[in-house]
């Protein structure tokens, strides 16, 4: 390239105006071929994903890098379990939309509609110009809890919530919603019998009657994995992980099921129109697959973790659908982006991530590069990057000198 570009500039001047004519039309051709190439590489990788971005940890990446990070994978929505002023502005003027999260602590509060509006003043209207907030999940697995109160709390929080976006006049950009563990139901075999637990009855009814009022979705964390940690004499390893497999029927719609979790998605639809409603869309809030667990959680290991995750992540990409709703594409947010240091429980509970907190992907889930390691975190992608922009550039300037 010197070589070339010493000869160039040596050479009379009329060859010069010569030489780039003549060269004009190879060197608009292959910018534009590059251009193609950019923009055919942008569309491989972008995907319809959804991640939890969790942050029970003391070693994870500024905000502002995981932008970065996020922006290089194109992931487009993200689920944030509080309202992290930090991340929302790191993310203002991107095309990443938000679920942010009212902890349980704040349910009380939130039944109070002064303190809901200015919960809503403080934590969104400041940030919603600039960064997409689509949703606000109020509380996360609360039928979990013995808190009575807290049960109680929950729907009127809802409520109040979605009175103070009425108030404020947003609650046509943002839902209100909340996440369920996936043991509010009593039955899930076969899934056309699911149904919820008895004791919760009460409580779910008019919930269900809220989100339909409401139009807002449904959210369940489904875990195969805790299917197959708890009987792996029983529960099959390929059906758990979306790999090959003999499948079940279920006996009495007769469709046929090749994983678990669309399983666990159409028990909780069955569910839902057990009580009435037909109305309300099922969505999983979080799953996800631990790489490393304590020595009893059998199955935790990065190979399984790759190929639930890979295997999950090539179904979003199809906008596959679950057999008893062959409409509705399956609209899940992976669990979670990073390792997390800090939380509590088994081994199992900070070593979901499909990242560590230095950016370095924890196992490679073999997807022709839809999930790439940070910008900037590896020598050769950085040089490779600048390659590029310096052909184009150069292309550039070779293209405008022809127009002497």
């Amino acid at each position: 390239m010197q070589f070339l570009c010493l000869k160039v500039w040596l050479a009379p001047v009329p060859n010069i105006r010569s030489m780039m004519k003549s060269c004009s039309f190879f060197f608009r051709s292959l910018l534009l071929f590059l251009l193609t190439i950019s923009d055919l590489f942008v569309q491989i990788h972008g995907l319809g994903l959804g991640i939890n971005y969790g942050q029970i940890a003391n070693n994870l990446p500024s905000p502002s890098r995981v932008a970065v990070l996020i922006n290089s994978l194109n992931v487009s929505r993200i689920k944030l379990y509080d309202a992290d002023p930090n991340v929302l502005l790191a993310f203002s003027k991107s095309n990443v939309e938000f679920v942010i999260g009212l902890g349980n602590e704040y349910l009380q509060n939130m039944t109070n509609p002064a303190k809901a509006q200015t919960w809503i003043q403080q934590h969104v209207q400041p940030y919603i110009s600039q960064t997409k907030i689509t949703c606000i999940t109020v509380g996360n697995e609360v039928f979990n809890s013995n808190d009575t109160q807290l049960i109680l709390n929950l729907l009127p929080a809802m409520e109040t919530v979605h009175g103070a976006l009425v108030n404020l006049g947003l609650d046509q950009q943002v839902t209100i919603t909340t996440a369920h563990s996936f043991n509010i139901l009593s039955n899930s075999y076969p899934p056309s019998s699911g149904a919820f637990r008895e004791d919760l009855l009460q409580y779910i009814q008019p919930l269900l009657d809220f989100h339909a009022q409401i139009n807002s979705p449904f959210l369940i964390n489904a875990y195969p994995f805790f299917a197959y940690k708890d009987n792996p004499d029983e529960v099959s390893l390929n059906y758990v992980l979306f790999q090959p497999n003999p499948g079940l029927v279920d006996p009495n719609t007769n469709l046929q099921y090749d994983n678990m979790l669309y399983a666990q998605i159409d028990a909780v639809y069955a569910a839902i129109k057990a009580t009435g409603h037909t109305d309300i869309e099922v969505r999983i809030s979080e799953t996800g697959w631990p790489s490393k667990g304590d020595p009893e959680e059998v199955g935790a290991t990065p190979q399984n973790a790759a190929l639930y995750n890979g295997n999950l992540l090539k179904r979003i990409e199809e906008k596959q659908c679950t057999p008893a709703k062959p409409s509705v594409p399956v609209d899940i947010y992976v669990f979670a982006l990073f390792n997390e240091d800090l939380k509590p429980g088994p081994a199992s509970e900070r070593n979901y991530g499909l990242y560590y907190p230095d950016g370095n992907p924890v196992y490679n889930i073999g997807l022709q590069g839809y999930l790439p390691q940070m910008p900037m975190a590896s020598k050769s992608n950085s040089l490779s990057v600048n390659f590029l922009v310096c052909i184009i550039t150069c292309l550039m300037l070779a293209w405008e000198l022809t127009r002497w």
